[in-house]
């Protein structure tokens, strides 16, 4: 059974590589191996975080995830070895045979990082204590994959889910998984076809770096080329028990449109990415038409370029195409066939219960003349936004964030805090970010931080940290006046949550170097030190630590620490805190000491070596590092 110490030791492996391991290897493949050994190694912490989880989390969920993990970074590992394999001997290879390795390397670079990336998007966080600064690791790691892929072209994704479909019921089933699979002879009859070597090449050089056998090979292909033959020929004839086995389960899943096998179904009317006759049909940026499901997986797969055209997306709204509706409504009369229906189980489909009419109608109400409608209206948005991705995505359609934007500056304490709590919860999906800032929302969110009620103040502070997740906005939102004030004055004297919420928000908009000096002359220094001290609250610390450690990085913000007296309590954690906290502590304590004979005189004479010498023996590879560091620092002042 795949453990995290077998993930951590992969980690490991990958991370080590460097430009003379891939010296021979022929761009873009080096060039990729590298990116991707770097992207690799910034999940060490995770990995470390997840075996010091131990038994904790060990139940099935974690150790699926665990398993899933494992199988991302077997396949990283077989990419990186390509780049590191010896050069095949030299032979007279033209043009079109390098671009044709080229664009296989690219597939299988692409199916990695599509695997990596859904793997972390997996990750349970109910099963595993992650830390903020590891989920901001593995958050930045998510965004760089997603940009991975979107720069070599359109996903694969029927092949990429198939493989990994089949690599789960392997890890799941076992050896017996694995049986010879007996291709139909129905394969041999379109063998020639180039779409269908098109299909079993992707196939191939997917299992490849997935490490399948010759014949899951085999079975994903044939079930792949059955799934086209279903959809792309409806003129060749089937079994004639086929519309007898339907089961309530199938029904329910997929509600199949029915069909004569006669009838061609116009291209117009069929989906680009499925082929198969739209429901719900939108039309994007590009003015192409797809069927609402299945774009909106593609947007959600990190995808910001249009799948038939290639061009890059403006923006990701989707618009009903009801013309195209319309004609497909007639066409199924005029033919006698079922009318397709929007499936209501289908995870993309964004109706909520069934009638996107009541959504409007609680979006207008939002501007009602009637308090008591307007609070209504934005407690039920607060609770649909709440519920699922696809109400996020519905709301931002119907206009819901401007009009709740407005409603931040409601006198009534209650209608604020819905309007805030339901941006927050709009802003969990990622394209919702952008239409919030744009509405003009971060002034009223930070005026409701600033004298709304508590819990009004707590989920302000947790919508900024959500809000600047992305880079641009921890500028916009760090450069705001009253800002960072109100997150450190919540910090200070907030609730419970409200301290956590604006912990998590503060060292999020750290990260980025100007607002470490607004953090400190804001007065962050004396909560923290308070933190420091905390033992009563679960996770003060451990928070506090976190946001040090952003801030100990510019040189103002060091010696701002150092004046606080932080040193210490830094020292006293050495001696008594969690591992995590001693490995913090002891990262803190390097870098006010680098370059600062002072400081390093003043832990000296604290006696920091004893706690010191026993870290270095004992404490996690980082904390080891730290200490061992700190320790040759002080030798050297001692011998001076």
């Amino acid at each position: 059974m795949a453990t995290a110490e077998e993930a951590a030791e992969i980690v490991r492996e990958i991370a080590a590589v460097g430009a003379a391991d891939l010296a021979a290897a022929p761009e873009p493949l080096r060039a990729d191996c590298l990116r991707l050994a770097r992207k690799v190694s910034l999940l060490s912490h995770l990995v470390a975080e997840v075996a010091e989880a131990g038994e904790g989390a060990a139940d099935a969920l974690a150790a699926a995830w665990v398993r899933e993990l494992v199988r991302a970074l077997e396949a990283a590992r077989r990419f990186v070895a390509l780049g590191r394999a010896p050069p095949a001997p030299a032979a007279a290879a033209g043009a079109s045979d390098q671009d044709a390795t080229c664009n296989n390397t690219a597939l299988q670079f692409q199916y990695v990082t599509w695997q990596l990336e859904a793997a972390l998007a997996n990750l349970p966080h109910s099963c595993f204590q992650i830390s903020d600064e590891v989920q901001e690791e593995v958050d930045l790691v998510r965004a760089q994959l997603r940009r991975e892929m979107e720069k070599k072209g359109a996903l694969d994704v029927t092949v990429f889910t198939k493989v990994h479909d089949i690599l789960a019921q392997i890890d799941d089933a076992g050896p017996q998984s694995q049986q010879p699979h007996q291709q139909p002879e129905q394969l041999q009859v379109e063998k020639n076809s180039e779409d269908y070597l098109e299909l079993q090449n992707a196939v191939l050089l997917v299992s490849e770096i997935s490490g399948l056998s010759k014949s899951n090979m085999m079975k994903i292909t044939s079930e792949l080329i059955e799934g086209l033959e279903n959809v792309g020929t409806p003129d060749s004839p089937k079994p004639a028990n086929v519309d007898s086995q339907s089961s309530d389960e199938t029904k329910s899943s997929s509600e199949e449109v029915k069909k004569p096998d006669s009838v061609t179904i116009p291209e117009d009317f069929r989906c680009p990415i499925s082929l198969e006759l739209m429901r719900d049909p939108v039309i994007v940026s590009t003015g192409q038409t797809y069927e609402r499901a299945f774009i909106q997986r593609w947007i959600d797969c990190g995808n910001r370029t249009c799948p038939k055209t290639q061009q890059k997306l403006q923006n990701l709204t989707l618009t009903p195409n009801y013309v195209l509706r319309s004609l497909i409504m007639q066409w199924c009369e005029e033919k006698g066939i079922e009318p397709p229906s929007r499936s209501k189980s289908d995870g993309s489909s964004h109706e909520v219960g069934g009638n996107r009419l009541a959504i409007e109608a609680l979006v207008r109400n939002l501007s009602s003349s009637s308090l008591d409608e307007r609070k209504s209206a934005a407690a039920e948005i607060r609770s649909l936004a709440k519920k699922s991705t696809d109400n996020r995505i519905l709301l931002a359609e119907s206009s819901a964030i401007p009009a709740l934007v407005k409603l931040l500056s409601s006198k009534d304490q209650k209608t604020q805090e819905h309007a805030v709590t339901a941006l927050l919860n709009l802003s969990i999906y990622d394209q919702n970010k952008e239409l919030i800032v744009v509405a003009g929302a971060i002034v009223p969110i930070i005026q409701v931080l600033r004298t709304g009620s508590m819990e009004a103040r707590e989920n302000a502070a947790a919508a900024i940290f959500s809000l600047s997740l992305i880079d641009d906005n921890k500028i916009m939102i760090g450069s705001t006046p009253g800002a960072i004030e109100s997150l450190v004055e919540l910090l200070q004297s907030g609730s419970s949550r409200g301290k956590k919420d604006a912990a998590t928000a503060l060292f999020n908009l750290c990260i980025y170097q100007a607002n470490k000096v607004r953090a400190v002359r804001a007065g962050i220094l004396v909560p923290l030190m308070r933190m420091l001290q905390d033992s009563s609250r679960s996770g003060a610390i451990d928070e506090a630590l976190t946001i040090l450690s952003v801030l100990v990085s510019h040189h103002e913000c060091k010696s701002a620490i150092s004046k606080a007296h932080a040193i210490p309590f830094l020292i006293d954690l050495l001696r008594s805190g969690q591992a995590r906290n001693k490995e913090n502590a002891a990262a803190i304590l390097l870098a006010l000491c680098k370059k600062d004979a002072e400081n390093l005189a003043c832990i000296g004479r604290l006696g920091a070596q004893i706690p010191l010498t026993e870290l270095a023996k004992t404490g996690t590879d980082r904390a080891k590092r730290k200490a061992t560091s700190l320790l040759e620092h002080l030798s050297k002042l001692q011998v001076l």
